[in-house]
């Protein structure tokens, strides 16, 4: 029997990066315990109009502009540490996210779920890439194994928006008030990007008390 872990997270969300790749080498370090992995969503800042909003702006409105020199440093360094590549100077917009989440809803539902978020957390934080652009999302769709004209069609329709809507109540209903939430066994909660060494220690926990 497999071990459930649900990650709630945003795309938008830079620990929520630096949170996937210590899961990454968590499961590494756990490979006698068989787990599904599914991502979940959450926005970051649910205010973020549809069409996104000028990156610099938004920072600058959100944390001022003195703050803006360092705000990023804590998030390089462990980059440095957890080889995640961010690249913030590329990122000129931040987007709303509601497709994004769809678009890794559908991707679940054809078993590539976690190639779709990796591809997507690497085009934006890495290349900069708009990813409530639907010509983005399609091209990391089609990359990973889903069809891209299909994509295309879903992304212009409401297709999933109310389910998506739905589940990032439920997060919060459930008391998930920051990103990454990592829920074992849909009981116990990792809160933040913890270490590899704390979610695996957490990860073998949960899969006993599970057996």
């Amino acid at each position: 029997m497999s071990l459930n872990i649900d990650v709630v997270s945003d795309v938008i969300c830079p620990w929520c990066f630096l949170g996937k790749r210590r899961l990454d080498k968590a499961l590494a370090m756990v490979p006698d315990v068989p787990v599904q992995v599914i991502f979940r969503p959450f926005f970051l800042d649910p205010s973020i109009p549809r069409q996104g909003m000028d990156r610099h702006a938004y920072m600058v409105a959100k944390f001022g502009e003195e703050r803006l020199k360092t705000i990023h440093d804590p998030l390089i360094q462990a980059g440095k540490e957890d080889g995640v590549p961010y690249q913030f100077d590329k990122i000129t917009r931040t987007p709303n996210t509601l497709d994004a989440h769809r678009l890794l809803r559908w991707a679940q539902q054809h078993d590539v779920q976690g190639a779709v978020a990796e591809a997507l957390f690497m085009a934006y934080w890495n290349k900069g890439q708009d990813v409530g652009d639907h010509a983005v999302l399609t091209a990391v769709a089609a990359a990973n194994g889903l069809d891209a004209n299909w994509v295309k069609a879903k992304l212009a329709s409401n297709d999933d928006t109310d389910a998506v809507m739905a589940e990032v109540q439920q997060a919060q209903a459930i008391g998930v008030t920051g990103v990454p939430t990592f829920i074992l066994a849909s009981r116990y909660g990792v809160v933040g990007a913890q270490s590899p060494t704390f979610i695996a220690d957490a990860i073998r926990k949960a899969a006993a008390e599970q057996a």
